[in-house]
């Protein structure tokens, strides 16, 4: 993976701060986010969980008989996204709907947009998508509104849309109860003390302020002897090499470093390995290859907790039927969640993705 040098204004005014005193907080004041609400949606909708959603036999029948098409529209790529499609294209073929357009935003609402103009002039039934940004992706999914195509969303809302009127419903994860088991696997990769990174996504997203709030929460109220010494915000992933880098040059007592997501914990893990710091431990969400080989061989990578994003593609076919149908759907889903270390990598990757690891990771595993 390509990384800007090290050389960005955050690692110039890190390194002139000099070294910070070990074990000093980074926050003043403890976390407001509320551990104790349940999972609900951008509009408040508490959780139902996917499983539910289904069909019976003569409304899969009048879906088959339908002759529907829908477009599958994401945020971005990777491991999960694979995982995301399969699931969802799986389920469109056992309902009889075509899949007419695929696509990959690069977490780039601009790009986003003319995906959703491209699709539109396919005239798709439905369109599956994760939003990259709620109030770009409002306007441009707005046109498929206005076409009548049935919108399913993941993990995302978008700015000023209501379920069963602008969009069928959303799918995502248990993204509250991911950050606690982060928390719980940094306290178990660092046996209970030291200091800590924390590189949190610096944006309005749903899932990942869900996500980067509740480890935050759970390290500060459940695992004491573990101190945040230093926060980044990143919005583009290659930004974190230069994070971490800066990270630990400020702040050589840290040893264990949290970030949003897999992708974007691939620079830390390279800025870790350039900087010859075997000694610090990466705690982040979602499964992939090179993180995945990282941890078989016993590098930075100490774990990371996964929700199901198969379950959720299927979740989301199921969902667009219910659109299609006009019938009631549930206007939040969520499914569950594995936290992965080397342990139990090839069972936790099975149980995710819904494939067999890579065969390189299985290498490295024996």
């Amino acid at each position: 993976m390509l990384r800007t040098l090290v050389t960005s204004t955050v690692l110039a005014a890190a390194l002139a701060a000099g070294p910070a005193t070990a074990q000093t907080p980074f926050y003043s004041t403890p976390s407001s986010f509320d551990l104790g609400k349940p999972e609900t949606s951008p509009n408040g909708e508490p959780a139902t969980p996917a499983g539910r959603i289904a069909l019976t036999p003569e409304e899969i029948a009048k879906i088959q008989a339908g002759h529907y098409s829908a477009a599958l529209l994401w945020a971005g790529s990777g491991e999960w996204y694979t995982a995301l499609s399969a699931g969802a294209e799986d389920r469109l073929k056992e309902l009889g709907i075509s899949v007419v357009a695929r696509a990959d935003a690069q977490f780039d609402p601009a790009k986003q947009a003319n995906d959703v103009e491209t699709a539109l002039a396919l005239k798709p039934s439905a369109i599956l998508t994760l939003i990259v940004d709620p109030v770009a992706g409002a306007e441009a999914f707005r046109r498929a509104n206005n076409a009548g195509v049935k919108l399913v969303l993941a993990d995302n809302g978008a700015q000023g849309f209501v379920a069963g009127k602008d969009y069928v419903g959303i799918v995502t994860g248990d993204h509250i109860g991911m950050g606690r088991a982060a928390a719980q696997l940094m306290n178990d990769a660092l046996g209970g003390k030291g200091a800590v990174g924390f590189i949190y996504h610096d944006a309005e997203f749903f899932v990942t302020n869900n996500r980067d709030g509740a480890f935050r929460a759970t390290l500060e109220k459940d695992y004491p002897g573990l101190v945040i010494v230093d926060a980044k915000g990143f919005t583009a992933e290659p930004q974190t090499f230069d994070l971490a880098s800066a990270m630990i040059q400020q702040h050589p007592d840290i040893k264990g470093i949290y970030v949003a997501w897999d992708v974007a914990a691939e620079g830390v893990v390279e800025a870790l390995r350039a900087a010859g710091r075997t000694d610090v431990k990466v705690v982040t969400h979602d499964l992939g290859a090179n993180n995945a080989l990282d941890m078989a061989k016993g590098g930075s990578m100490a774990g990371t907790v996964a929700d199901m994003p198969y379950e959720v593609g299927q979740a989301m076919a199921t969902l667009a039927a219910y659109g299609l149908l006009g019938k009631a759907a549930p206007p939040f889903s969520t499914v569950g969640l594995v936290t992965a270390t080397k342990a139990n990598l090839a069972a936790a990757w099975e149980q995710s993705l819904h494939k067999p690891l890579p065969d390189t990771v299985k290498a490295a595993l024996q």
